[in-house]
């Protein structure tokens, strides 16, 4: 996949409603009631990622899970960015 340009970057994350732009990557964090409501979901995101073959940076804390995705063979945004994360969003 190619990198976006930033105008298209900017389109894609109008359509996001709690991702951030951090750099190169997007970002959200997901609260959940305890740590086990965030394992369940990287359990899920996990999932979602592997059937992509695009893989997000997880950082979980407690009952909080942020996640980053970026290109990095592309050196930055993609459309299988925004694709994941919109899933993710549609999963959560």
């Amino acid at each position: 996949m190619e990198k976006l340009d930033p105008d298209a970057v900017q389109q894609h994350l109008a359509d996001l409603e709690a991702w951030t732009l951090n750099g190169e990557s997007i970002q959200r964090t997901f609260a959940h009631e305890d740590f086990i409501g965030s394992m369940a979901f990287v359990q899920t995101v996990a999932e979602m990622a592997e059937a992509a073959q695009h893989h997000p940076d997880i950082l979980i804390r407690w009952n909080k899970v942020t996640l980053t995705l970026t290109t990095h063979d592309a050196g930055g945004l993609t459309e299988g960015d925004f694709a994941l994360a919109t899933a993710i969003d549609e999963a959560s």
